[in-house]
């Protein structure tokens, strides 16, 4: 175990929660209507689908591991492609002909519990996101190191779900995201889309037979 593996973990869970998705999304209108108590119920219910998702993850990177470095090269390129494909998504995105709707949610607890574990982009995200910054890290990546890279995992989703609720809520920050809404999406392509690019770049020696042993 090593302390990029432990800072890649916690910064795949950081960016995860950080980079503006659905869930993102959903959390700015509860946040806007019912305020940061309600935001931070929503959000603690997503943690579970979070932890779910995220061992899952972890769990494929390091059975693809164990089984070769070919596996996990090849998951690596899949994941960088998918990860370009959200990107040039986010990046080719336009506002939303229905308007901006406040969203009113009675149990938000229950909500962020469901909405966490049935999104259906929750496991391949988590799998790219994991696998791009863990990638260089992944001759040291074996299952005695899952529950530390768990912990770390869990300390970037506390964190980032920390700085969620400080800045939900306030009015400059609704004001704000309103007016940029398509600005912030777009630029979470370009996160996304750099990703991408070093998922790639770690995967592709190894399948052209370029790394060294």
């Amino acid at each position: 175990m090593t302390g990029s593996m432990l800072f890649g973990a916690f910064m795949a869970a950081l960016l995860y929660v950080l980079i503006p998705g659905p869930a993102f999304l959903a959390l700015l209108g509860i946040g806007a209507g019912q305020g940061r108590k309600a935001g931070a119920l929503f959000l603690g219910g997503h943690l579970a689908g979070d932890m779910v998702w995220s061992s899952l993850a972890l769990v494929a990177i390091v059975g693809a591991k164990t089984i070769g470095t070919t596996v996990f090269d090849v998951l690596g390129l899949l994941c960088g492609f998918y990860l370009a494909w959200l990107g040039w998504s986010a990046l080719r995105a336009s506002k939303r002909s229905d308007g901006a709707s406040m969203l009113t949610v009675e149990r938000p607890l229950r909500r962020g519990l469901i909405f966490g574990l049935t999104n259906p982009k929750g496991y391949p995200v988590a799998l790219a996101t994991f696998t791009a910054l863990l990638a260089s890290s992944s001759n040291a990546l074996d299952f005695q190191a899952l529950p530390l890279l768990l912990s770390a995992s869990l300390v970037g989703f506390l964190l980032a779900d920390g700085v969620l609720v400080v800045i939900i809520g306030a009015s400059l920050v609704r004001r704000f995201y309103r007016r940029h809404e398509l600005a912030i999406v777009r630029m979470s392509g370009l996160l996304f889309m750099g990703f991408a690019v070093q998922a790639i770049w770690h995967a592709a020696p190894g399948l052209l037979g370029w790394r060294k042993p």
